[in-house]
């Protein structure tokens, strides 16, 4: 099977099972979001452990006829063998927690509950390499008991039973020997009426692709091995699986944390199908602000698009602790007695960014434009001690528009403990991109070519008129420390070589026009005046 017939039968299998929802009256439904994801990354659960046992030779699963009968007539000694010879990252199943296992108990009664009680077991099971933690140390439930999700008790079989039809219909097996990068399609597809760029109705925005391949590119320029990688801010992981790539699976551990429970677990099976289980059990669900649960980590890379505009007003009051103090350096914005969700939440990120950086730590943060140029406040602040302590690389404002769901234009900042402070790259890409509608917004999208554009601008420190310039720590002092690129540019005047005769021949002809403007300015002064003699008082 071929990547793209792949992704097309994977795509059908989640409209396929969306259908199901839909069908049975859960259509936008609020949980239809928790059946589709936790039923998807069973199918997963399921394939991944085939394709692995399979791998084992001693055990000669893949030359059998039947895997499941094969799998059955292992006795509890060699199911034991299997299970600790199978890859440590592998979930672990029974021969009764199948799908083809559960497709085959169809005729049962009470099909509903063997379905509810195989999923529940293989979470048990499996709670120390899937389960999300909170901030707490508690673990979530990898599933829920879907079937109790249909009010209609009645229908409960027939609903569960469609399920594992859909998901029996065909298997990722065949792909796991390839490359993982295929499957950021697949989660895309999956969570586009969950999670989408102008919000949806889950209300959680996610970072354009481009802009996250930008980031990584800017970031990762060799390949290191061991580090750990951190936002701060997680969502559904779009950061955090581009970077992952651009480093590889193998090299890195993920490190995240987000206050919401749907993000976290989205992130979970973004993980799951990126080749990264091995790092679930850092993903924290819990207050970043707040409570930091990795408030005495460093990390190596930090990658971040906080929330600009929410109200931390509940907690604002108990951020102001000695404890805090070396965190939020710049202060604590204000909480507004009007407008709450407008209160600029990002600057706490970024100052815990800042402190979270490792001796070589980078970091690449999504920021609102304005934050580059403000003159006074928490902004200058933050700005002046990214100089100071010689931590900025550069800066890359983006085009409007570049997220679909907002107005508000953003730049990239890039921090690196060991930055150059006499080659500091700040680029202009604010005319990069076309214009292009989706649905009731409007987005623009960069080509393949304007993205390597602004990689190779500040990777290589190019200087290109109009686009990019290269400038120290004390040229940004001088200039109020703004990070703007446009306050850099070079003004140009262009000098024309003319005679004598050619100069006077133009001041005529300016003189000509403005005695044209001068006339026709005085005719309607006078019109003006007429028009004012006629006006009268009348009371109401």
């Amino acid at each position: 099977m071929t990547d793209l017939t792949f992704i097309q039968k994977t795509k059908q299998l989640i409209d396929s099972l969306k259908s199901v929802c839909a069908n049975y009256g859960l259509g936008n439904d609020g949980n239809e979001f928790k059946i589709i994801t936790q039923v998807f990354l069973y199918k997963f659960m399921n394939d991944k452990f085939a394709y692995e046992a399979k791998k084992l030779e001693d055990f000669d699963l893949a030359v059998a006829d039947n895997f499941q009968e094969a799998l059955e007539a292992l006795d509890d000694e060699k199911y034991n063998f299997l299970l600790a010879f199978i890859n440590a990252n592998t979930p672990q199943l029974y021969p009764h927690q199948t799908i083809t296992y559960l497709h085959n108990k169809q005729n049962t009664n009470d099909f509903a509950k063997l379905f509810d009680d195989t999923l529940r077991e293989i979470s048990i099971n499996n709670a120390e390499i899937y389960s999300v933690k909170s901030a707490t140390g508690a673990k979530d439930k990898m599933f829920d008991e879907l079937s109790q999700f249909i009010s209609d008790a009645s229908q409960r079989d027939a609903f569960c039973k469609a399920l594992i039809s859909k998901l029996f219909e065909f298997s990722f097996e065949g792909m796991f020997g390839e490359k993982y990068d295929f499957f950021a399609t697949i989660f895309e597809y999956l969570i586009k009426d969950y999670n989408t760029d102008s919000g949806g109705k889950y209300a959680e925005y996610y970072t354009p692709h481009a802009v996250a391949r930008i980031m990584a590119s800017i970031m990762v320029n060799d390949k290191p091995k061991g580090v750990k990688v951190y936002d701060p801010s997680a969502g559904s992981g779009t950061l955090l699986m581009n970077i992952a790539h651009a480093i590889g699976e193998d090299n890195c551990s993920i490190y995240s944390e987000d206050i919401s429970q749907k993000s976290s677990n989205m992130l979970r099976l973004n993980l799951v199908l990126n080749n990264l289980s091995h790092s679930i059990p850092h993903i924290i669900k819990g207050n970043t602000i707040l409570e930091p649960y990795y408030r005495e980590e460093k990390f190596d890379y930090i990658v971040s698009n906080p929330p600009f505009k929410l109200d931390f007003s509940d907690f604002s009051a108990a951020l102001d602790k000695d404890i805090n103090k070396t965190r939020f350096f710049a202060g604590i914005p204000n909480v507004p007695k009007a407008k709450k969700e407008s209160m600029a939440i990002y600057l706490l990120f970024i100052q815990h960014i800042m402190y979270s950086l490792s001796a070589k730590g980078k970091a690449a943060i999504v920021v609102p434009t304005g934050f580059i140029t403000a003159q006074s406040g928490i902004e200058r602040k933050i700005r002046e001690a990214m100089i100071e302590r010689k931590l900025l690389r550069g800066v890359v404002s983006m085009p409007s528009n570049i997220f679909a769901s907002t107005g508000t234009n953003v730049s990239v900042l890039f921090l690196d403990n060991r930055a150059d402070a006499e080659h500091i790259v700040l680029v202009d890409a604010s005319k990069l991109g076309t214009t292009v509608k989706e649905g009731k917004n409007q987005r623009t999208v960069l080509t393949s070519a304007e993205e390597q554009r602004i990689i190779d601008a500040m990777n290589d420190k190019l200087a290109v008129d109009e686009f990019s310039v290269v400038v120290s720590a004390e040229d940004v002092k001088k200039k109020n420390y703004s990070f703007s690129a446009g306050q850099y540019f070079e003004v140009k005047i262009d000098y024309v070589d003319i005679t004598e005769e050619e100069f006077k021949e133009k001041m005529e002809s300016f003189e000509e026009r403005l005695g044209k403007l001068f006339t026709k300015g005085q005719l309607l002064d006078r019109e003006i005046e007429n028009h004012l003699k006629y006006l009268t008082y009348e009371a109401n």
